[in-house]
């Protein structure tokens, strides 16, 4: 049907709007319309469109199964999926299961015709088109970007997020999620399968280094690669085998801006990715700018990638990738792309260069022009903001476009070449800026420093009139530049001068020809070709032919009733002279008339000629007429194109039309007939395109008939015309022409209108819009298809159905328009005002009555002007009348509820003070009102402010009702009606600056709103509250509540600055023991520094920090550290030496500073430090037992040595006590680095007759025993492996890691018998027994009393055998209670063994002597060398202490 076609754009920010299958049939997504396209490595042909979709379509794909080629679906904003079969060009089915918008869209390569989308709240949903069944599944709530179905597993689906998580789920097992593939930190924009099942060895940088590798990927897995693009600037590739990434490619920064790119404009990165069917090792990838690039993935080195469109002839997309297809043309394999350049490319993979380009259209086309210097030269003027020069004559190239945007800024609405200047192109924009383009330099536009107020509508070069012809040939150019814009104003401007102000030629005109009247607006001008006459179309649809250089006015065309749109003048190169006169118009009442005005120009009169008559009258169109073109090459023939969205040629001459276009799916704005071919045409309109067609090519003879007209035509019948009835206002009849107006404000005309003006901005895409592609707003031709698919839906088919459509639409929007109208206010004077609408012959007796009433100076007879009957006299009598007039209207107003007219009436009549009164009454006082309450005195308008405040309170408007109370002084009570809703910023804002600082209502409201600010969380505002109120301890205590570290900071600073030292100390250390638990030392000291009071706590710090640092390279301390000291770093030197020497260098702290050490040691000794337990996390168990060295430290400087060895004895336990053997063995090492000696030391030093202090050194001692026992026997042992499984009874395991001494060490300590003889303490053995009897009876105690309890329970529920429960529970009982007596006995007993047992065996803690006495055993039955007077000693304890049922099973397992 067409020739050349420029389509829409392709719309943005979509992850999959564009696909082609095998056969090479390109669609994509333009605004809601589908667009078809057939390619082939030579050219693109647009083959059709699908239409149907209320919204923007926002994906589209194809099936691509054998046989299936044709069938496609594409998703849209209107939440609607549909299938379509594109040969046919019909839809096939549709379906709406998605309740959001719809962002993600695939067909699956595997099943048949399974169609999977995702939508923006992260529901998937696949659709089985054969079957029409759907399923949904939400594998992640979280915002779908993109989905790609897997080319070999037909049940797996990948699926991108918004926030970079990709998840493969399973459709079989219920959506179940199978990989989450974390990595990305930004949107998905694309996913692609590898198109080879298995996973082959890619070269790059693993991100799986588990194995170790860095290189090559170990071997090929089961599974699929899977490439990903985001905006985070990476592409990656996922093994779906592993579940993990395999390869990371960041994009290389190659932008290159082309030529036609405003660098202004802003652009977010979308990097799309697509995996080439026949190239399982290369993936291609958008990139910064526009560029393309292919990555090698099997290519080693840094630089993986090649560029496509490498050579310097600027083949690159000069904007940002959305999307990318491929298919394979004979033995080439195409890709496609599309960009927010607005053009579409085909690139050819071998040898990576562009193959054709197909530039695309951003919005209406709103002007078309021939050069005509330039053969074949036609320029473009878009909504997009883009001037496109096409030359149309090129044989290499069918889309020889080039684009200019610079200085435009905005929507292109007329165009006009110059007559003889080559490449010189004027241009008029949707903001009144008028420029002139050079097109073939490449130099900004020269633009004109007169702006119109509106939107030009055209534009003509024409001989200069004056002021400017005035003067020389060589000081004036010989055309001049004319523009017609919206505010009606035709300005002339000097092509030399730009720069300079232009001309508004009406004063020309007005003076020319004596013009006294107002000049009509002007909405359009042509100049006759031979510059002799220019013709002026108006607003009012008079056209005015002026002859030039002066203007004056030969004659004026009255013939259109409606604002002019387009003028033309028939070509001087006719065979008939006399055609040249011909001037043909257009405007928006659908008819063309053509006049020949060859007597009025040829034969001028005196005086201007009024032309009534038509020359031809073309009638068909059933809209307004929106662009004219003579024929270059016919006599006579016309073409037109109008709003019911045809394009009709017409033989003037014969008055017929000749044929009809239907090509275009909107309305058409512009035509050109070709230069260069008779028969060819060029439209473009408000669908975004452009359109060539044949003249001879056209089945269609005359514009389609809208319903309106086809009544019409009916009602023109033979039948006898009647009189109708008036129609009601909202039903009033219309002209046919009037019917066609509703699509928008009219063309051009009144200020603020305009085809294009009649839109919503959305309808065009902006470039400076970040959204997501263009807006589908305005006039479009509804998709005519139903769902059996049965009619075809191609450019012109069915159209008088579309037209029938539209017109029922323009009823209703017209209905709307009425009912959206400004309605006329309801008259304050109702009744006198219905008096005037009663029959004439009454209206005309009032007249009588009111003279006689006049001239007898009073009333007359029964007649009482201003009431009753007379009521309207009241107005054209004496005051009196008029107040009884008053009187009654009131009256009508109370019955009506319309108090605010009541008021009114009582202002006009002085009644102040009555109408205020009556405003409080009816709660109907208004500013107004209260702003001439002061008239009627102080008291009236304060009390009148008082009513205002309660009836704003009323309505919620609390703010102003204050702000009434503040104008009558009334300060306090302003501020409780803000608190009191909760208003408390303002109620403050208004005590501070109104009230005395000290005034106690400030502190309350800032203590009052601080307590609501807690309450909800906001601790900052209320810590900055109490502040103001003068309490800080409580703002450093809300500052504190969130309970992070900075937080704790920042309370503790406060409070120290605010002199709260108590409340410092404890957010600082709180402060400091979170930042310990996360091992930032550096900052933790930091924080304490800042206080000289928590000396003792730094200390404490110190020494945990120095015992982290030693444990770090044991399995105690298996986390990483954020910040330390230099101090602490391990070292040779001894624990409790270097814990001395930090202290002295770092904190000051030295052993001649008795009274600061006994301070400190006061200080920790009041810390609360708690028993050890097992579930005490390590990090905090270790700061427990820091606090223990740190006194045992303290203690060894004050050389109080019974201190130290107890708290050194504590420090040793916590971690035997935790259950943490390895912990107690360290510990040991560290404190006691000589073993037994080392004890003797401190041994050496007590007072031998302190029995304390030698208890406490035997349990010392007895520790450092017990890790060397197993030390001993791990060294004697061949076999340790064996038994690291054995577990001894104080709970912790045996382990072969622990042992990290030195054989010989370990011979030294127990070369003697005695080292063995600590741990056989008897009277420990006799303490730890009976306490572990008493336990056992504990635990047989509380197991009876649950069992009694059960019973109990099954005795009041089991009613039906009350009398056998009865027996069975208090046999039950009665054993129960002979058991637990026996028990309690026992307990008795064992209690008075153990207070038997000295104070000082049973304070402090000793080694487990029956797993001592079980090792010995088994050591002596395994070793030789082992004494056997131990192991006979250990048996003895055992069978004497041993007789719990675990120790003997132990026993057993271990000796026997």
């Amino acid at each position: 049907m067409h020739q050349r076609h420029l389509p829409a754009s392709p719309n943005w920010y979509c992850s999959r709007c564009s696909d082609i299958n095998g056969k090479g049939v390109l669609g994509f997504g333009a605004k809601n319309t589908v667009y078809l396209l057939n390619v082939t490595a030579t050219s693109p042909a647009v083959t059709g469109e699908l239409s149907g979709h209320t919204e923007r379509v926002s994906g589209f794909a194809f099936c691509s199964h054998d046989g299936q080629e044709h069938i496609c679906a594409s998703t849209s904003d209107d939440k609607t999926v549909k299938i379509w079969d594109s040969e046919q060009k019909i839809l096939l089915k549709e379906h709406n299961v998605h309740q959001n918008t719809i962002s993600a869209v695939h067909w699956s390569p595997v099943q048949k015709l399974l169609l999977v989308t995702g939508d923006e709240k992260g529901i998937v949903v696949c659709y089985w088109f054969s079957s029409n069944d759907t399923q949904s599944f939400f594998p992640e709530p979280r915002t779908i970007f993109c989905l790609s179905c897997s080319p070999h597993e037909e049940n797996y689906i990948a699926v991108g997020y918004k926030d970079g998580m990709i998840v493969v789920i399973d459709i079989s097992k219920k959506g179940e999620v199978i990989h989450r593939l974390r990595g990305h930190d930004d949107e998905i924009h694309a996913l692609a399968w590898c198109p080879r099942p298995s996973e082959e060895p890619l070269y790059g940088r693993s991100e799986d280094n588990a194995d170790g590798s860095n290189g090559a990927t170990e071997g090929a897995e089961v599974g699929c690669y899977l490439a990903s693009g985001s905006r985070d600037q990476t592409v990656r590739i996922w093994s779906t085998a592993r579940g993990k990434g395999v390869m990371t490619l960041k994009l290389p920064f190659l932008k290159r801006r082309g030529v036609g790119v405003d660098p202004a404009l802003k652009e977010r990165l979308w990097l799309t990715v697509h995996w080439p069917k026949g190239r399982p090792t290369q993936i291609v990838s958008s990139c910064f700018g526009g560029e393309i690039v292919v990555w090698d993935l099997m290519k080693s080195g840094k630089q993986k990638w090649s560029l496509l469109g490498s050579s310097p002839d600027g083949q690159n997309h000069s904007r940002i990738v959305f999307n990318m297809s491929s298919f394979c043309s004979g033995d080439r394999e195409l890709l496609l792309s599309t960009s927010m350049d607005r053009e579409i490319k085909c690139w050819d993979l071998a040898s990576l260069e562009c193959c054709w380009t197909l530039p695309t259209l951003g919005g209406f086309v709103y002007c078309l022009s021939f050069s005509p210097v330039g053969t074949g030269c036609l320029a473009l003027g878009v909504g997009d903001s883009m001037i496109r020069v096409w030359n149309t004559m090129s044989i290499q190239n069918q889309y020889d476009i080039k684009t200019f945007w610079q200085g435009i800024k905005s929507k292109v609405t007329a165009l006009a070449w110059h007559p003889l200047k080559e490449g010189s192109l004027a241009f008029g924009t949707d903001d009144g800026k008028v420029g002139v383009y050079e097109v073939y330099s490449n130099k900004p536009p020269q633009i004109s420093s007169t702006y119109h107020r509106r939107t030009i509508y055209s534009l003509s070069w024409g001989p200069p009139v004056p002021p400017m012809s005035f003067g020389g040939s060589g000081d004036k150019p010989s055309y001049s530049l004319y523009s017609c814009a919206g505010e009606g104003v035709i300005f002339q401007h000097d092509p030399w001068k730009l720069s300079g102000e232009a001309s508004n030629i009406d004063k020309l005109i007005r003076d020319t020809n004596s013009i006294k009247h107002k000049i009509p607006p002007h909405t359009d001008l042509c100049w006759k070709p031979d510059g002799s006459v220019l013709a002026i179309g108006n607003e009012d649809g008079s056209i005015e032919v002026l002859k030039a250089p002066m203007l004056k006015l030969l004659c004026t065309v009255q013939q259109h009733h409606k604002i002019i749109n387009s003028l033309c003048w028939h070509h001087e190169h006719s065979s008939q002279s006399e055609l040249q006169y011909l001037l043909a118009s257009g405007s928006s009442n659908a008819t063309v008339y053509v006049h020949d005005l060859r007597s009025a120009i040829e034969t001028p009169s005196e005086s201007p000629v009024m032309v009534t008559e038509p020359f031809r009258t073309l009638s068909g169109h059933t809209n307004k007429i929106t662009g004219l073109a003579w024929s270059p090459h016919h006599d006579g023939h016309l073409v037109t194109a109008c709003y019911d969205g045809t394009a009709q040629v017409w033989d003037v001459l014969k008055e017929q039309p000749v044929c009809n276009y239907r090509g275009h799916s909107g309305r058409l704005l512009c035509v050109q007939w070709s230069a260069v071919h008779p028969d060819l045409v060029w439209t473009g309109g408000d669908d975004f395109t452009l359109q060539e067609w044949a003249i001879s090519k056209q089945e269609n003879i005359t514009p389609p008939k809208s319903k309106k007209r086809v009544d019409i035509e009916k009602k023109r019948g033979p039948q006898k015309k009647s009189k109708k009835k008036k129609k009601a206002p909202g039903k009033v009849g219309t002209k046919a022409e009037d019917s066609e107006l509703p699509l928008g404000e009219e063309m051009k005309g009144a200020a603020g209108s305009g085809a294009e003006e009649g839109q919503s901005d959305n309808d065009e895409e902006e470039e400076k819009e970040k959204t997501d592609g263009p807006s589908v707003t305005g006039w479009s031709r509804e998709s005519s298809v139903d769902m059996r698919g049965t009619e075809r839906v191609q450019n012109g088919e069915k159209f008088i159905h579309a037209i029938k459509r539209e017109v029922k639409e323009e009823k209703k929007r017209e209905k709307l328009d009425l009912s959206l109208k400004k309605r006329k206010p309801r008259s304050i004077l109702p009744l006198s005002t219905s008096m005037d609408h009663r029959p004439k012959e009454e209206l005309q007796q009032d007249c009588l009555t009111l003279a006689a009433v006049r001239h007898s100076h009073g009333q007359s007879g029964a007649c009482v002007p201003g009431s009753g009957d007379h009521i309207q006299l009241g107005l054209f009598t004496d005051r009196d009348a008029l107040y009884r007039m008053f009187q009654e209207e009131e009256e009508s107003h109370m019955e009506s509820g319309h108090y605010d007219s009541m008021v009114y009436l009582r202002l006009w009549k002085g009644d102040l003070i009555g109408a205020i009164n009556l405003a409080v009454e009816k709660g109907e006082l208004t500013d107004h009102l209260l702003s001439l309450a002061p008239m009627a005195g102080y008291q009236v308008w304060a009390r009148t402010v008082e009513a205002y405040v309660k009836q704003l309170c009323l309505h919620e408007q609390f703010l102003k009702a204050a702000s009434h109370l503040v104008s009558i002084h009334k300060i306090y009570e302003a501020i409780n009606l803000l608190k009191s809703h909760q208003l408390c910023r303002e109620a403050i804002a208004l005590a501070r600056a109104r009230l005395q600082p000290e005034d106690p209502v400030l502190k309350d409201l800032y203590m009052s709103w601080a307590a609501v600010l807690e309450k909800d969380g906001h601790y900052a505002t209320a810590a900055k509250c109490y502040l103001a109120a003068d309490s800080s301890f409580d703002a450093a205590k809300v500052i504190g509540k969130k309970g992070d570290v900075m937080s704790l900071k920042t309370a503790a600073n406060l409070a120290w600055i605010s002199g709260e030292s108590e409340l410092a100390h404890s957010l600082s250390l709180r402060c400091a023991k979170d930042l310990m638990l996360s091992q930032d030392w550096a900052a933790a000291q930091g924080v304490l520094r800042a206080q000289d009071s928590l000396l003792g706590h730094r200390l404490m710090f110190c020494v945990n920090e120095i015992l982290t640092q030693r444990l770090a390279d044991t399995d105690v301390v298996i986390w990483t550290v954020a910040s330390s000291h230099t101090w602490s770093k391990s070292c040779e030197e001894n624990f409790l030496s270097t814990v001395h020497r930090v202290w002295q260098s770092e904190f000051g702290v030295a052993a001649a500073d008795l009274v600061k050490l006994k301070t400190l040691h006061q200080q920790l000794r009041a810390v609360e430090n708690p028993p050890a337990a097992t579930s005490v996390p390590m990090k905090l168990l270790l700061s427990h037992i820091s606090l223990d060295v740190t006194l045992c430290a303290l203690s060894q400087l004050l050389c109080d040595w019974p201190a130290t060895l107890e708290e050194l004895l504590q420090a040793l336990t916590r971690g035997s006590e935790a259950g943490h053997f390895t912990l107690m063995a360290e510990m040991c090492q560290l404190l006691l680095p000589q073993g037994l000696e080392s004890v003797a030391l401190y041994k050496s030093k007590l007072d031998p007759s302190d029995e304390r202090s030698l208890a406490i050194s035997q349990s010392v001692e007895a520790f450092a025993c017990y890790q060397l026992m197993y030390k001993k026997w791990w060294n004697y042992s061949d076999e340790a492996s064996a038994l690291t499984n054995n577990t001894i009874s104080n709970g912790h395991s045996l382990t072969e890691g622990n042992h990290n001494e030195d054989e010989a060490d370990c011979s030294r300590e127990a070369q003697s018998e005695g080292f063995w003889n600590v741990l056989l303490s008897e009277p420990h053995a006799n303490l730890q027994a009976t306490q572990r009897a008493i336990a056992e009876i504990q635990r047989r105690v509380t197991s009876l009393i649950q069992q009694h309890s059960q019973c109990k329970e099954t005795q009041e529920s089991a009613e039906a055998q009350s009398e056998t429960s009865e027996e069975r529970g208090g046999s039950t009982s009665g054993n129960g209670i002979e058991s637990l007596s026996a028990l309690t006995a026992q307990v008795a007993e064992h209690h008075k063994v153990l207070t038997a047992i000295p104070e000082l065996i049973r304070k402090y803690p000793f080694p487990d002597v029956m797993e001592c006495c079980i090792v010995f055993l088994h050591m002596g039955k395994r070793f030789t060398r082992f004494p056997q007077s131990i192991c006979a000693e250990a048996t003895t304890l055992l069978r004497k202490y041993g007789t719990t049922e675990s120790l003997c099973k132990a026993w057993q397992r271990l000796t026997h």
